[in-house]
């Protein structure tokens, strides 16, 4: 396929590794990232780690401190470990304790202990505020990897390289395009109608996302913890009201928020549109620290309040030559004069896939097309599995903490009240899967808890096996 620009990239931007090796990878990729959200600043920040040479593209042109709360759980803290983010993740999160969920009327249905999560995993699951998580990725990647109002409207690929074509008349040349550009990423877009037309789009990924809930999110201004006392703990409670015979939940936690508005994102996906009818329908909502929904919605601030669409499909279609997509998305939240949150979700999936694929990535010895692809398709055998699995606890989950049927009922009266080895059991199985960056020295596994084994780096044992080498010499 013809480009109109030659697709080779410059090779003065490429960088030779530096790293002790008998045969000196000469050609690393130039990677391009599309979207600098958490999954991509997290490939960027591994790109970073690993000597690859890349550039990220943001959509946005300016930045806004939109979102709610994030959890990182102990299948995602070990590799976050090895990039050195561990102290400062303490720094801006609490650590999770007890997970509760209460009828309208404040009747207790039943609770998941997290304090032994601890004991099982080695780790804490830490809550923050999302946009802190963000600022904490982006403040590790020099700025001038990070290219802001470039959105992205078409993709370009052929043996020589990849092109991307953005709003601002420019275009960009790379080895590899990481498509971390969200639920409607332009990326995807454009690779599947390529693939439409060649008649290699499977049938499944032809249709729309399935839309599974609608939620609205917000993080308030500094309360009084005179008046909410719970934000005087040092641990973070993560409470969820189900509302009787009515399409609504309300879920709350808290989170120690840095000032960091300066350097938040702001994706359209998570705008403030058309927000007071669904506001007029819920401010009456009781929430389980006192009074109702409305009395936080009148601490937050209308314009960082915001409608978020929360679609379920897990895509069949994940690379294709030079191309390949990830996850991404958003997790969970919560000190002092805290903010609350009245929402939340997951960002560790993308943050996996960021892990993964850049394994597969580093262990590229040239960028020969063949060798680009057999990364690619290495990156989804390792990771679909257990991608599926994700979704489909995910949903799971869901029905278990929003569903209004008799039997969602049961099943989240019984969950919610299991016997602590049942949960203890349930915390094993969920906390097996662990992967970590190949290419970095591993951290210890500080628990009994028997992990799924991972594909090794053979370039990172080829390195260490020239350091051994060279130490040998040197005595």
């Amino acid at each position: 396929m013809p480009f109109e620009a030659d697709p080779i990239p410059d090779p003065s931007r490429r960088t030779k590794t530096q790293v002790p090796n008998p045969k000196p990878i000469l050609e690393p990729p130039v990677v391009l990232i599309a979207g600098a959200g958490i999954g991509g600043l997290t490939a960027a920040l591994i790109c970073e780690r690993a000597n690859i040479n890349y550039m990220v593209f943001e959509r946005a042109d300016k930045v806004k401190p939109l979102g709610s709360s994030l959890c990182l759980c102990p299948n995602i803290i070990p590799a976050l470990e090895q990039l050195n983010l561990l102290e400062d993740l303490k720094k801006i999160s609490l650590p999770g304790k007890m997970l509760d969920m209460f009828k309208e009327n404040m009747k207790h249905i039943g609770a998941i202990d997290g304090t032994a999560y601890r004991d099982v995993t080695g780790y804490d699951s830490l809550f923050m505020a999302r946009s802190d998580l963000y600022a904490l990725l982006l403040s590790k990647i020099p700025s001038d990897k990070i290219h802001m109002g470039k959105k992205i409207l078409s993709i370009q690929q052929n043996a020589e390289g990849v092109m991307v074509r953005c709003s601002d008349n420019t275009h960009h040349h790379g080895d590899i395009l990481i498509g971390a550009d969200g639920a409607y990423s332009a990326v995807r877009q454009s690779l599947y109608k390529q693939l439409d037309q060649q008649g290699l789009l499977p049938a499944e990924d032809k249709g729309d996302m399935p839309l599974a809930y609608l939620c609205m999110v917000g993080t308030t201004r500094p309360l009084d913890p005179e008046k909410y006392t719970v934000l005087k703990e040092a641990h973070c409670d993560f409470a969820t009201v189900l509302g009787k015979g009515k399409p609504h939940s309300v879920t709350m936690t808290r989170f120690e928020a840095a000032d960091v508005k300066d350097t938040r994102f702001n994706n359209s996906e998570w705008g403030p549109e058309a927000n007071k009818s669904m506001i007029d329908e819920i401010c009456k909502f009781p929430i389980t620290h006192g009074g109702v929904l409305g009395d936080l919605i009148d601490a937050t601030d209308s314009d960082l309040i915001s409608k978020v669409y929360i679609e379920e499909k897990l895509y069949n279609t994940w690379n294709h030559g030079r191309t390949v997509l990830i996850g991404d998305g958003d997790v969970v939240g919560c000190g002092r004069l805290t903010p609350m949150t009245f929402h939340s979700s997951g960002a560790v999936g993308a943050m996996q896939d960021a892990v993964i694929l850049m394994n597969c990535i580093y262990d590229i010895e040239n960028v020969a097309h063949e060798n680009i692809k057999a990364a690619l398709a290495d990156y989804k055998a390792q990771r679909f599995e257990h991608a599926l699995f994700q979704v489909e606890l995910g949903k799971t989950f869901a029905k278990i903490m929003f569903g209004q049927t008799w039997s969602e009922r049961l099943m989240r009266k019984i969950v919610y009240n299991l016997p602590k080895w049942a949960q203890h059991k349930n915390h094993m199985k969920m906390a097996a899967y662990r992967p970590l960056i190949t290419f970095l020295p591993p951290v210890p596994n500080t628990s009994n808890l028997k992990l799924l084994p991972q594909k090794p780096s053979k370039r990172y044992a080829k390195e260490q096996a020239a350091n051994a080498s060279n130490e040998v010499i040197a005595v």
